[in-house]
């Protein structure tokens, strides 16, 4: 499929900062129209994309495009069609919240459509319009960010940690706006390190660990009770993918690099899969209910974790 279907296409994405690596041959395709889950814990790499997107900065090698544009070609082009919510916001402290959502829309054309949205916006976020910037929580600026990413209802919206220092009451009033926003049809990339959020506003996610996608899930398959993740260690042979395809039921989901652990997700009945792996020396077994939080620390594990680590050190 053409890259120019998707909202964000990345392939092979890579991106140091000196002799840091930040991104490694990252491949993404996000579908317009939908919310996509970002997800991950502090320095994963996950503002380091979006900031490639908008061509803040640059990647290392690698392509990638948003809406087939690419960014370091068309950036004026492509910051016109997106709202953004950086993770650490910065505005100008000596001005009042009134002066700089009229600057923000100015920036955006002054369209009369624009300041009536901008206005509802804080309306519906109990933003007061009156104090100066810098009398305000993290709470209140964050809103401020809100209402500058989604007063000219853009066609993609980045959202980095969007709730972030909100209360609870707010923090739903800004997943309601979000869904509404795909309800116009805006796609909406959404990066966070909360599985509620995830859960709850997400068409589909990434699992992102040291600057890779280790896993994509649609987020609907994972709040089945009849879905079960499977980690289970061999001695000596372990089952290929083609060896899975008797199994209409069982998908492999990460083989980890020692070779000889594997993570399979199991929808439904348990008992062909059993049958399938008492054909090899099943040293151990572990099943859990698999749920967004399940299979996001099966990747973030500590064998998992040290197997990473064997790997940097033999490359």
């Amino acid at each position: 499929m053409k890259k120019t279907n998707f909202a964000i296409f990345s392939k092979n994405l890579t991106k140091y900062y000196g002799s840091h690596l930040a991104l490694e041959n990252l491949n993404l395709e996000v579908n317009k129209g939908e919310i996509f889950g970002f997800l991950g814990p502090n320095g994963a790499g996950k503002t380091t994309f979006i900031r490639i997107l908008l061509d803040l900065i640059r990647p290392t090698q690698g392509e990638i495009s948003v809406f087939g544009l690419n960014p370091s070609k068309n950036s004026v082009k492509i910051r016109r069609l997106c709202g953004y919510l950086p993770g650490e916001l910065r505005l100008d402290e000596n001005v009042t919240v009134k002066w700089l959502i009229k600057y923000f829309t100015e920036l955006r054309g002054d369209d009369s459509k624009i300041a009536k949205k901008a206005y509802l916006l804080c309306e519906r976020l109990k933003l007061d319009l009156n104090p100066k910037i810098k009398n305000l929580s993290k709470g209140n600026k964050q809103k401020i960010g809100i209402v500058a990413a989604f007063m000219h209802s853009p066609d993609l919206l980045l959202l980095d940690e969007p709730t972030s220092g909100l209360d609870p009451l707010i923090q739903k009033s800004v997943i309601e706006i979000v869904h509404e926003a795909k309800n116009e049809g805006s796609t909406i990339f959404f990066s966070s390190h909360i599985f509620s959020e995830i859960k709850s506003v997400t068409d589909r996610f990434a699992i992102v660990r040291n600057g890779s996608i280790v896993d994509i899930q649609k987020t609907s398959g994972l709040t089945n009770d009849s879905t079960i993740s499977v980690k289970a260690s061999f001695k000596g042979n372990i089952p290929n993918s083609n060896d899975l395809k008797v199994l209409t039921n069982v998908f492999l989901k990460h083989s980890f690099s020692d070779e000889q652990t594997m993570i399979f997700q199991v929808q439904g009945s348990m008992s062909s899969f059993l049958k399938f792996l008492s054909k090899y020396n099943v040293d151990k077994l572990e099943t859990t209910s698999e749920g967004i939080e399940e299979l996001f620390f099966s990747y973030y594990s500590t064998s998992h974790l040290l197997c990473d680590q064997k790997d940097n050190i033999s490359k």
